[in-house]
């Protein structure tokens, strides 16, 4: 517990020196989130005795995509080896990291995507029909999850059991390819920051009214767009930049938004540098912003909306030329 509590005390008095720059600041989450991870192993394995099989604890989120700001939940799992009777020993493990990473400053997954839960702590092949199940269904639920997987990578561990699921996945959409199509229509809808004249749409209604939420207005277009390339691709890096550079060359007019992408990552750390919680951190209030925070703002939540306008296409496009 002193551990974790040191961990929290360390990011109270460093976040703010690295809260400017988006490389150092995702660092910095990286550094203090293995801490908690190695304290975490040496507590189980104290308790529990030895690591039972090889394993991997795995981010995914902004985590995953070492898209985080200052303040970030929790997303994450772990993939074990094929052995018996080692669930109980992963899912104490899985609670222990949970625990500890809250204890240092990041609030529990409110969708309880977390290796304490059992959906997100199997082994390798419970892992590969959890996916197929998932794609199977093809519920909204179902494809939302499997979307949180795929922004995955290895933070401590095997990172080959977690490159092998993803290519199972590559896999299976390849073999049914009007999947990429239900994909699609599980984020084809979402909050809009600008009305038909170019205005900032702030919510009319509710707890967030007057607020822009810029991770679902501008950020999701832009994270869900080249998500869906990458599946397409077979892309593996969950990092949105990285999928921006590995795009191959013929997909030119999608890749000209990049430098926007970064330029949001930027924004959102200027921004919402005072952000108080997790809450706080994604919610802009347009009556607080200059005259050029909002033209940024406008510009950034254009080009979100011409990049997805541009993958639904391709996306269409593709599958409607396979039928």
């Amino acid at each position: 517990m002193a551990g974790y509590q040191k961990l929290w005390q360390l990011r109270n008095d460093q976040i703010s020196i690295v809260s400017n720059d988006h490389k150092k600041l995702n660092q910095f989450h990286e550094e203090l989130m293995m801490k908690v991870v190695q304290i975490a192993i040496d507590k189980t394995v104290s308790e529990l005795g030895p690591i039972p099989a090889h394993f991997a604890f795995f981010v995914t989120g902004s985590a995953g995509r070492l898209e985080q700001s200052i303040w970030s939940d929790q997303d994450h799992g772990i993939i074990y080896e094929e052995k018996e009777n080692c669930q109980k020993y992963f899912l104490s493990l899985g609670k222990e990291i949970s625990k500890g990473l809250e204890i240092a400053g990041y609030p529990l997954c409110p969708g309880n995507v977390m290796a304490s839960n059992p959906i997100w702590c199997q082994s390798s092949s419970k892992w590969e029909k959890q996916i197929s199940e998932w794609l199977n269904t093809e519920t909204l639920e179902s494809l939302r999850y499997f979307s949180t997987f795929f922004d995955s990578r290895v933070l401590f561990g095997e990172t080959k059991l977690l490159h092998d699921l993803k290519s199972t996945a590559f896999s299976k959409l390849e073999a049914e390819p009007r999947l990429y199509l239900r994909l699609l229509e599980n984020v084809r809808h979402y909050k809009k920051a600008l009305g038909p004249f170019g205005q900032l749409l702030p919510e009319q209604h509710g707890e967030y009214k007057g607020y822009i939420d810029l991770k679902k207005a501008v950020s999701y277009p832009f994270v869900n767009g080249l998500r869906l390339l990458s599946l397409k691709e077979k892309i593996s890096s969950p990092s949105t930049i990285e999928r921006f550079n590995q795009l191959p060359s013929e997909y030119k007019s999608i890749k000209k938004y990049k430098p926007d992408f970064i330029e949001l990552l930027v924004f959102q750390l200027h921004i919402k540098k005072d952000a108080k919680d997790y809450e706080d951190v994604h919610l802009i209030d347009p009556g607080t912003m200059t005259r050029d925070e909002k033209h940024v703002l406008k510009h950034l939540a254009r080009s979100a909306h011409k990049l997805f306008s541009e993958v639904t296409a391709v996306i269409e496009k593709g599958v409607g030329e396979l039928d």
